[in-house]
Order: structure tokens, then C-alpha cells, then sequence
């Protein structure tokens, strides 16, 4: 089904026109036939009516027999001219040949012999409308503004560019949507995603961890509860469902959530409303529900453990979110995302050697990006500004060798501790919100002062050889940032 586009037959045999015609009203499409003399006269016109949103945007276009001795490409040319936009099936004697552009042969979806079988037509006309939707796809990423809340789900893989697919695909539709993924995937983020980039966007985003409140206040919680409803209750309450109004809210851990209260949260999504605990007043609600978990829901279905009319009414649109051992090549990308966050925080900074990185690409990561960012947070801690090689990684991250575990290494362990050296080609990575430029450069002068100091035993006419400034230069410096020789 093509809706509202409309099908054009190019054929000058006036039998397979009609013949074209009767098939293409049986499949209850929209259809214009004409000879290719006609054609020529009418191109000019549907240059406008190929447009996307006009009267009659062309769906797909089907060339028959010409009686003219015209060679086919030239009348491909024509159409492409007219309409570049919309597909070309060739009927009859017709073949696509190698000597044709690439642009040409992509337009050419089909080749048909006659006579066409109803399946074939109906097989072309949903090739034509997956044509379509792809060429309205590529003109709206073309002209469509970066996703700024996306960048935080950083990764060029294809596991983490099919997530970004699908929110795109559903973020703007008021869909429940079933997040799935081991702990630390990013769940919340996707959530956080969904809702800002939905009409809800203005509204309230409200999140709620089932797993986290005890099953007895978990109602409470969220349908609020009336004054005296029980003991301690001394004022009404709203829940999470009133303060998320008009927005949206995330149930993470929907799994942990106990059957008792399942059922409730199945009355709400049916009925679209639900009463406060110790209160008989319906209140409808207008949000939109986002779950998540990390367990497999259809496993507790069959244990007993979920309802499976809730799993079906939560399950509209899933997204499995990949765990980071499947998508390893994203981890440099996530470092640099994770260390830019650190560095617009003022929390400091620190950066990874290459061996350093491809120990932390072969680890398995069963806290997932978690603990990928809490890693990163403890090494900025204990090595402030400076590089991280293997050796400075904890234990159970270290998945290769680097110089430092040569004997080499041992040999020279003492010409090593001299202070690292930064290459003039090196270049320092801008945080997304900016940075007090005065302050960065202060700390960082302040730090590599302490290393020259630490490195020369405090002799501070080395420490400035070093650094290659004056004697007394580097005296105002230490006396300026309050720095000692020992």
C-alpha cells in the first residue's frame, strides 16, 4: 500500500495499459496510465508534483514497450529529471544494464516479465514503499539536527547504533516502551533520551526504582496515599503517578516488582487511572510508562514470578540494550565521554596510554559502563592529570603487557620516574560546557611544579632546569602556589 502517492504506467501498448490499470484498482491503488508520447508532454509538470507533501507524489513509476525506437536510459533520465526521488520497475524486454551510473541502477527496484502475477505486483509495490521510506528517511537525517542528549550514549558500533535507531523511531510516539539490559547498560539514559525528545519533553520525567522501596509502601509510592489510610499517614500525599502528570514515568526494575502490586499497574495502564491508598476518588492520569530491567521477563513468566498481560501491555516497543563486552570497540570513545564529564565538573582529569586501553578492551565488564565510569573516576583520583599505563590499573583490568613489565624496564626504572613529557602536537580536549581556562592552566602548572620538585629532591635550580624557566621565576611561582621544596 503506497496511501496517498500515486502509481504512474508508462506503456504505449494500449491492452497492457488497461490490463496495468484493472490490477492496480483490484489492489485499491492509485494509478495513471499513459502512452510515452503523453509522457513527454506531461514531465515538465510533475517536476512540482514529485515534491514531498504535494497533490500527487509520484509512489513508484512502472515502464512498458516503447513503439519508438528510444533507447530506455534516456527515458530514465527524463523521469529522474522529473522526479529523482521515486523508483522505476521495468515491464516486458526491458534490462538494466551494466553501462548505466550507479544512481540509474539504484532507481531500478524490479524487472517484470508479462504476464504479471498478482503476487509479483503486490511483492514490487512493497519494495517501492520500503524505497520510499528510505529516501524520506535520508532527506530528514540530512537536514535533521544533531541528537545533543544522544552523545551520551557514545559508541560507533552497530549494536549501540541500533539502539540510537530505534529511540529515534519511537521517542516522538506516546508508546509504552520495555527497556531490557544487564545492570549498568545505560538504561536510564535511554530513558532519559525517550522523554526529552517526545512531545512530553516539557513534562515532568519521574523515576521510580521498584526494586529499591519495600513492597508494602511500593502502592503508596506511587498512587499516594489519603490522611490516616495507616498508621504514620498523618497528611495525604500524591504518588508518583499524579507528580509525573502530562510526563513521563520510568519504572526501573519493573521485575522486582511483586504480583500484587503488578496488577495494579496493569488497572492503570488499561483504564488510565487508579485511586490513592485508604481513598475511594478515581484520578485519571495522562503519562506515558517507561520500564526497565534487568531481568528475563518471559523466564518469570513461565516460573510464575511476572504476569504475562502486563509483560504484553509494558512490551510494545522493546529495546535491548548491548552489554559492554559486545560492543568492546566503543570503550576508547566512552573513556574520552567519561573523562570530558570529569573535566566540565571540575572533578579533574586523566587520560589512558594505548596499552592501557586495550587492557580495559579485553575486560569483560560485568558492571558494564558503571563500572567503565567508576574506573575512570578512581584513576583521575590517584593519577591527577597525568597518563595511566597497565601498570597503574588495578590488578584484574590488566589484560595485556606494556615496556613497564620488561626487564628493560627494571633496568631503568629510575630514568622512568623523570617527569612525563608533553609534545607540542598533543592536543588538550575541550569540555562540551566549557572550562575556566585561568583555573585549568593554574592547576596544571601547580602539578608539574610538585613533579619537578618531587623529581630534583627538592633543589629548586633543578626543578627550573627542568622546567626551563629562570631560578627566581620558579621561586615566585612556589611561593605563589603555597608549594614547599620536600
Amino acid at each position: 500500500m503506497l496511501y496517498d502517492k500515486e502509481i504512474l504506467v508508462i506503456e504505449d501498448n494500449e491492452s497492457s495499459r488497461h490490463d496495468l490499470a484493472v490490477v492496480f484498482k483490484f489492489l485499491t491503488e492509485q494509478a495513471r496510465a499513459v502512452s510515452f508520447a503523453q509522457w513527454e508532454k506531461m514531465a515538465p509538470e510533475f517536476k512540482a508534483c514529485c515534491l514531498p507533501g504535494s497533490e500527487r507524489e509520484l509512489g513508484v513509476v512502472f515502464i512498458g514497450s516503447c513503439a519508438a525506437e528510444v533507447d530506455i536510459k534516456t527515458h530514465l533520465d527524463t523521469i529522474r529529471t522529473a522526479c529523482d526521488s521515486a523508483p522505476v520497475v521495468l515491464i516486458g524486454e526491458q534490462e538494466v544494464s551494466d553501462d548505466w551510473d550507479p544512481y540509474t541502477k539504484h532507481m531500478v527496484i524490479e524487472t517484470l516479465s508479462w504476464p504479471v502475477s498478482y503476487t509479483e505486483m503486490l511483492n514490487v509495490i512493497h519494495r517501492a514503499q520500503r524505497y520510499n521510506e528510505a529516501q524520506a528517511r535520508q532527506k530528514m537525517e540530512k537536514h535533521q539536527r544533531p541528537v545533543h542528549l544522544f552523545r551520551s550514549l557514545v559508541g560507533t558500533s552497530r549494536e549501540i547504533q541500533a539502539v540510537r535507531a530505534m529511540m529515534s523511531q519511537v521517542a516522538d510516539k506516546d508508546v509504552t516502551v520495555l527497556i531490557e539490559g544487564e545492570s549498568g547498560t545505560g538504561k536510564e539514559v535511554v530513558a532519559r533520551n525517550l522523554h526529552y525528545h517526545s512531545a512530553r519533553r516539557d513534562g515532568p520525567f519521574v523515576p521510580v526504582n521498584c526494586g529499591a522501596i519495600p513492597a508494602e509502601l511500593l502502592e503508596s509510592e506511587l498512587f499516594g496515599h489519603e490522611k490516616g489510610a495507616f498508621t504514620g499517614a498523618i497528611n495525604s500525599r500524591a504518588g508518583r503517578f499524579e507528580l509525573a502528570e502530562g510526563g513521563t514515568l520510568f519504572l526501573d526494575e519493573i521485575g522486582d516488582m511483586p504480583l500484587h502490586m503488578q496488577v495494579k499497574i496493569l488497572r492503570v495502564l488499561q483504564e488510565k487511572s487508579y485511586e490513592r491508598v485508604g481513598g475511594n476518588k478515581t484520578y485519571k492520569t495522562d503519562v506515558r510508562i517507561i520500564a526497565a530491567t534487568h531481568r528475563n521477563l518471559e523466564k518469570m513468566i513461565e516460573s510464575g514470578g511476572f504476569r504475562e498481560d502486563l509483560y504484553y501491555r509494558l512490551n510494545v516497543f522493546p529495546i535491548g540494550m548491548p552489554s559492554l563486552r559486545d560492543r568492546a570497540e566503543d570503550i576508547p570513545l566512552l573513556i574520552n565521554e567519561l573523562i570530558s564529564r570529569l573535566e566540565s565538573e571540575k572533578r579533574g582529569s586523566v587520560r589512558f596510554n594505548s596499552a592501557a586501553i586495550m587492557s580495559l578492551c579485553g575486560h569483560p565488564w560485568p558492571g558494564n559502563v558503571r563500572e567503565l565510569a567508576n574506573l575512570v573516576e578512581r584513576m583521575a583520583i590517584m593519577n591527577p592529570f597525568g597518563i595511566v599505563g597497565v601498570q597503574d590499573l588495578p590488578k584484574k583490568y590488566r589484560h595485556v603487557e606494556d615496556a613497564e613489565d620488561s626487564e628493560e624496564f627494571e633496568v631503568f626504572a629510575e630514568e622512568s620516574r623523570k617527569p612525563t613529557i608533553v609534545g607540542e602536537g598533543d592536543i588538550a580536549l575541550l569540555p562540551e560546557n566549557g572550562i575556566d581556562l585561568k583555573e585549568y592552566i593554574a592547576g596544571l602548572e601547580q602539578s608539574l611544579i610538585q613533579q619537578a620538585l618531587d623529581n630534583t629532591g627538592g633543589v629548586v635550580a633543578r626543578a627550573a632546569e627542568q622546567l626551563t624557566i629562570r631560578r627566581t621565576t620558579l621561586v615566585e611561582k612556589m611561593r605563589k602556589y603555597g608549594l614547599q621544596r620536600g
